[in-house]
């Protein structure tokens, strides 16, 4: 059987005062005199969110902020299958730095509704292929702007029958030190987020990379601390003290900054545990009006990416680096 092509691409929006309205960016390749959305193969080993923030550089001079994934395209190359993964994205910055290449010599802003209809005025940029078509008509039909709320679960940490000192101290191991480098990458793909991490030195560590890599501040939160939790009680009581009120309950205070970090509109990354991710999950999903996504409970270095919009949940996705 054909390997399959992999290659990875970026509905790029930008809202614009009337009359145009918003509008996406269609580039131009000389080699097929064709316009089609910013798109391209994945190097060998290369994260496909890498190759879609990647790729939407190369061929705009933007750097794309991923929005929410949408659905693959699958079609024929040469006899060969090709899956080209798709997300909706904004620019983050305002001016383009494109130069023309070989590969790409035009770029062209064209209202969203245009680009979806291919009802192109004559002698305007128009996409070549109705697949393209098709994949900005699916990101026209959610939000076009929405918000992460990125719930990430520390990276490998050995176990914790192995650790002999205090748990809160368990710092990564060597396969969670790679990982954490490259979550700060893959979580850069999102754009630039307010950092909110459990107190743990595995939680900690595990963003650290990112805030070095973006200068954003880390925000310890208490709250999302797991000591005296079990896994199979969301809500016990803390060692040594008896609650007074459930609000003093640990999986009340975890489910009360989860709601307040979900029901704003900026971007964060909250780092947490397994055994308390499910009701800061839960907590958030039920800010946002809607059901947790189904699914296994996250892996360590997996994270799952809450799309919001207008104060509601519009789509879901989760990553991890290992490209599962």
């Amino acid at each position: 059987m054909t390997d399959e092509i992999r290659a990875a691409g970026v509905v790029l929006w930008r809202p614009a005062g009337a009359p145009s309205g918003p509008e996406v960016l269609l580039v131009h390749r000389p080699k097929y005199d064709d316009w089609s959305l910013p798109k391209g193969k994945l190097e060998p080993g290369e994260h496909v969110l890498l190759a879609a923030v990647r790729e939407a550089a190369e061929e705009t001079g933007l750097r794309a902020a991923l929005g929410r994934r949408l659905s693959p395209v699958h079609y024929l190359v040469g006899g060969a299958p090709k899956r080209v993964d798709y997300w909706a994205a904004t620019a983050e910055q305002t001016s383009s730095e494109f130069v023309p290449t070989r590969e790409i010599d035009q770029v062209a802003w064209v209202p969203d509704v245009v680009a979806a209809s291919r009802a192109t005025p004559p002698g305007e940029a128009a996409l070549t292929y109705e697949r393209d078509v098709e994949t900005v008509a699916a990101a026209l039909a959610g939000p076009r702007r929405t918000s992460p709320l990125i719930l990430l679960r520390h990276a490998s940490a050995g176990d914790k029958p192995d650790w002999p000192g205090d748990d809160l101290l368990r710092p990564l191991d060597p396969k969670g030190e790679q990982e954490a480098w490259s979550l700060a990458a893959l979580l850069r793909c999102f754009g630039l987020s307010r950092v909110v991490s459990a107190p743990a030195e595995r939680c900690l560590a595990t963003v650290r990379p990112y805030v070095a890599l973006t200068g954003a501040a880390l925000e310890v939160e208490p709250a999302f601390d797991v000591t005296g939790i079990d896994p199979g009680d969301p809500a016990p009581a803390a060692p040594g003290k008896a609650p007074t009120t459930a609000a003093d309950l640990p999986g009340a205070r975890a489910e009360k900054a989860a709601a307040a970090l979900a029901a704003g509109d900026e971007p964060v990354i909250i780092c947490a545990h397994r055994e308390n991710l499910s009701i800061v999950l839960a907590a958030a999903c039920a800010e946002l009006g809607a059901a947790p996504p189904a699914g296994a409970g996250l892996r360590k270095g997996e994270f799952l990416v809450l799309h919001r919009a207008a104060g509601r949940l519009a789509a879901a996705d989760r990553y991890h680096p290992d490209g599962r």
